[in-house]
């Protein structure tokens, strides 16, 4: 994940649980959605790096489905 779209969730996040206008229970779904969000940008990272290692063939194929 970039480090812009890290700090754009950063900051959802941290207006979510200072917000006075949502509920505690929209809080706690807001932020588990941001952390899966978060959970899955971060997953495909690893599995990038993870097929960068095995192959650098691999890179047109990444960029093609727009992953690189």
């Amino acid at each position: 994940m970039s480090k812009t779209n890290l700090t754009h969730l950063e900051k959802i996040k941290e207006a979510v649980h200072q917000s006075k206008s949502i509920s505690t229970e929209d809080k706690a779904l807001a932020v588990q959605k941001i952390e899966e969000w978060y959970a899955e940008d971060k997953g495909m990272d690893l599995l990038k790096e993870q097929l960068m290692k095995i192959t650098k063939e691999i890179e047109p194929i990444l960029e093609e489905i727009g992953l690189v």
